[in-house]
């Protein structure tokens, strides 16, 4: 998968987290991010890869965002591959 792709689905899971509060107050927890310094941050790849990281720990979570955005859901793993930081083994990959 290109980054950009990568980049696309990870803001779209964003917005999917955002639009959680308790989702949004658990990523902010997890990544130590100020509310006011996501948005400006928000299409920074490190940034969006803890967005997968974070989407990707939580199966229930994957599996709305996954229906809610008609993707199949080992999508967000490989997106995750392709952005800086990945530590994802295939156990996501469906291989």
């Amino acid at each position: 998968m290109k980054a950009e792709e990568a980049e696309t689905i990870a803001i779209r899971a964003l917005a999917f987290i955002a639009s959680d509060p308790e989702a949004l107050n658990g990523f902010l927890r997890m990544t130590g991010i100020a509310p006011e310094t996501l948005a400006p941050r928000a299409g920074d790849p490190e940034i969006l890869g803890g967005v997968l990281d974070f989407l990707l720990g939580n199966e229930s979570r994957l599996l709305a965002f996954s229906e809610s955005e008609g993707l199949d859901p080992r999508l967000p793993a490989a997106a995750r591959r392709a952005l800086p930081g990945a530590d994802i083994g295939d156990e996501w990959s469906g291989a």
